[in-house]
C-alpha cells in the first residue's frame, strides 16, 4: 500500500494520475498547503522540502519526495508506463524539461499573471513570454507524434502525465490551445483517458477539468 501525501496543484496531479493509471491501491494524505500543513514535522520527515507530493511505500518501507523521482520509481517498480530502448532517455529528457522548465515557468505565470496582476508588468511579460516559447517546443515535438516520446503513435509514458497536469492550467497561463494544435489533440487524447479523469480530482475536487 502506498500513501500519497497530496494537494489539488499541477504537481500533485502528476502523481495521483500516475497511480491511478497503474491501478494500484494507495491511501490519499491531504496536505492543505493553504493552511500551511506542509510544514507540519510529521510532513517534513517523509518530504524535508516541504512540498507535495510525497509518498511512502509500505512494502518497501521507501518514502520519496520530488514528482521526478516518485514517478520514476512507481514506473519502474511496476515495468510500466516507460519507453523502452533508446527511448527511455527521450522519456527521461521530457521528464526533467517538465520538472527544470515547463513547471517552474509556467507556475511563475500562475503567481504574477493570475494571482498578482499589475504588481510587476516586467515579470508577467517575462514568464508569459516563455510560456508560450515552451508551448511551441512541445507543440513542435509532438508533431506527427500521438505522444511526447516515439514515433507516430508513440508510448504513452511519464513524461506525458508529468507534462499534462501543467498545461491543464492553460487558462490561467492565458493560453488559447488553438494557438498550439500538435498540444491540443495531445491534451484532448489524455483527458479522454478515465484515470487521468480520476487522478485530477485527487485529493477532492475543485473544479472541471478545463477543456480546450
Amino acid at each position: 500500500m502506498i500513501d500519497l501525501y497530496t494537494w489539488t496543484t499541477p504537481n500533485g496531479r502528476k502523481v495521483s494520475i500516475l497511480l491511478e493509471e497503474l491501478g494500484v491501491p494507495y491511501t490519499v494524505k491531504p496536505i492543505d498547503i493553504t493552511k500551511d500543513e506542509q510544514f507540519a514535522p510529521d510532513f517534513l520527515k517523509i518530504a524535508p522540502n516541504n512540498r507535495i507530493p510525497a509518498i511512502v511505500d509500505h512494502e518497501t518501507g521507501l518514502h520519496l519526495m520530488e514528482t521526478g523521482a516518485i514517478m520514476l520509481y512507481l514506473a519502474k517498480k511496476h515495468d510500466r508506463f516507460q519507453a523502452s530502448g533508446d527511448q527511455y532517455w527521450h522519456m527521461v529528457e521530457w521528464l526533467m524539461w517538465q520538472m527544470g522548465g515547463l513547471g517552474p515557468m509556467l507556475g511563475q505565470v500562475h503567481h504574477f499573471v493570475k494571482y498578482n496582476p499589475g504588481k510587476s508588468p516586467y515579470a508577467e511579460e517575462r514568464y508569459s513570454s516563455e510560456a508560450r516559447r515552451l508551448y511551441w517546443v512541445l507543440n513542435t515535438q509532438l508533431e506527427g507524434r500521438d505522444y511526447v516520446v516515439g514515433e507516430g503513435t508513440g508510448d504513452y509514458t511519464i513524461a506525458d502525465m508529468a507534462i499534462w497536469p501543467w498545461i491543464s492550467r492553460h487558462d490561467f497561463q492565458g493560453i488559447d490551445l488553438a494557438e498550439f494544435p500538435n498540444v491540443a489533440a495531445w491534451y484532448a487524447r489524455l483527458l479522454a483517458r478515465p484515470a487521468v479523469q480520476r487522478g485530477y480530482h485527487v485529493p477532492k475536487k475543485v473544479n472541471d477539468i478545463p477543456g480546450l
